[in-house]
């Protein structure tokens, strides 16, 4: 087995006053997060607002990462959108600049679909890519898409492709599913979404996760993800998380970390934390991770 995947920072995405990505603010989030420990960054995932991140910025996007000096190796790119044509045009874009992996998620806009159709529709996304094709970690994350992926789906998706699907991301939360997922598929990178399993499933086999929290817990969530050794503080603070929309929650806790507000908007349809929200949280954070401190 190749080197094992480790830690990948679900990139959060600043906005300015107008709604446009504040580029520099994002890039130095990514150098710290890699700096602190975390071997790629993911952009443009769940906590990095993919959906709502066109094909142009995303291009202008992932070129000035690059142009900064963090290497294609560096940087994974998900792709979160329902037609084929276009899952393709994003995936290939960042492929032919080198990245390290594609997150691909399956088109959620249909509810109720067949594992046959969730089957056609990955072949068309990989016909099309043709020999770009590589590297592609299927989306599980039902909560969101409401199109869960089956330990069976991801089975005939690997015997029919298996040069190009190279890892599943898990973040249903049912750990039951995650288990069998092990069981069934643990010779390739299997990456767990939910920090609450996230150390014991990287006991029995894990190769790591893409982290939101990594966003301001990176030294913490790396020795779960690297190590599999539990940390309750980490999993306890997932509930307080929980209690919120998750992805404005997380802004929330960067820009504390950071001191800059820029990080506290989010785009459109989402909205962002009320004051008392964000208090609530920090109290949560404090009690967890600075009661020795005080």
């Amino acid at each position: 087995m190749s080197e094992k995947f480790g830690l990948s920072v679900a990139l959060t995405t600043p906005f300015d006053g107008k709604g446009e990505i504040a580029i520099d603010v994002m890039i130095a989030q990514a150098k710290r997060s890699l700096t602190a420990g975390c071997k790629s960054v993911t952009l443009f995932g769940t906590t990095g607002e993919g959906s709502s991140i066109g094909t142009l910025e995303r291009e202008r996007i992932i070129n000035q990462f690059l142009d900064t000096g963090i290497a294609p190796h560096q940087i994974v790119v998900g792709v979160l959108v329902d037609a084929a044509e276009d899952a393709a045009a994003q995936a290939g874009y960042a492929l032919s600049k080198g990245v390290r992996n594609i997150l691909l998620a399956p088109p959620s806009y249909f509810k109720n679909v067949s594992d046959d159709g969730l089957f056609t529709w990955f072949s068309a996304v990989f016909a099309i890519l043709g020999d770009k094709a590589r590297d592609v970690i299927v989306y599980n994350i039902p909560s969101v898409t409401m199109v869960p992926l089956t330990v069976s789906l991801i089975g005939r998706l690997r015997a029919a492709f298996p040069s190009v699907v190279t890892g599943i991301k898990d973040s249903s939360g049912d750990w039951p599913f995650t288990e069998g997922l092990l069981k069934e598929h643990g010779d390739i990178a299997i990456l767990i979404g939910d920090e609450r399993h996230l150390a014991k499933g990287v006991r029995l086999g894990g190769q790591g996760a893409i982290s939101g929290m990594a966003n301001f817990l990176p030294a913490e969530v790396k020795v779960m993800a690297e190590e599999g050794m539990d940390d309750v503080r980490v999993e306890d603070f997932v509930a307080e998380l929980l209690k919120y929309p998750v992805t404005a929650a997380v802004k929330v806790m960067v820009a504390r970390l950071t001191g800059e507000d820029v990080w506290l908007s989010v785009r459109p349809p989402l909205v962002s934390i009320s004051a008392e929200g964000q208090a609530q949280l920090a109290l949560a954070f404090d009690a967890l991770f600075r009661s020795k401190a005080a």
